[in-house]
């Protein structure tokens, strides 16, 4: 089993009998997995991010009309399927996290239409894992009492993404 299928039945898991899982109760009795895509090695990537210096302060609309800021960490370029595209990473001003908001070409017909996520560790050298065969929906995907930042404009690509999680009602 490799670590990703463990992830995801981990999730699942959680999903179906946590009580601190997303699902209502009810979402909870009929829960039987989430969908994904299988996983794609070409979009498990090693990136420098090009730092900004200063970081802007970015304001997110969150799915319930209020508002979080972020600071414009930085950016970087990769290629899929042989097209160049461009994601910003920002991160939490407070809790110091790296949070990688995006929409893609998935969307909305295969993904999640608001957007899916990645959280991103640094590693040494300035460097970051983008995994995205671990992109993941928001909660506001499966329940609407949960408050979700939008991915701003930036980070809409005309690329398909073809990893990672699939839309919950489908």
């Amino acid at each position: 089993m490799t670590t990703l299928t463990e992830f995801r039945q981990q999730k699942d898991e959680f999903f179906k009998h946590d009580w601190q899982s997303p699902l209502t109760p009810d979402q909870q009795k009929d829960f039987d997995g989430l969908k994904y895509f299988p996983e794609n090695p070409m979009l498990r990537l090693w990136v420098t991010v090009e730092e900004y210096d200063p970081k802007p302060v970015v304001t997110m609309i969150t799915s319930t009309g209020s508002a979080r800021e972020y600071l414009k960490y930085g950016q970087f370029t990769f290629d899929v399927n042989d097209k160049a595209a461009t994601l910003q990473v920002y991160q939490d001003a407070d809790d110091g996290y790296f949070f990688l908001p995006f929409v893609d070409a998935t969307a909305p017909d295969e993904t999640y239409g608001a957007g899916r996520y990645l959280d991103l560790e640094p590693v040494a050298g300035g460097q970051f894992l983008i995994d995205f065969n671990y992109a993941y929906n928001p909660y506001c995907a499966y329940n609407d009492r949960f408050s979700c930042p939008i991915p701003p404009k930036e980070n809409r690509l005309k690329v398909r993404i073809e990893a990672g999680e699939k839309n919950f009602h489908a």
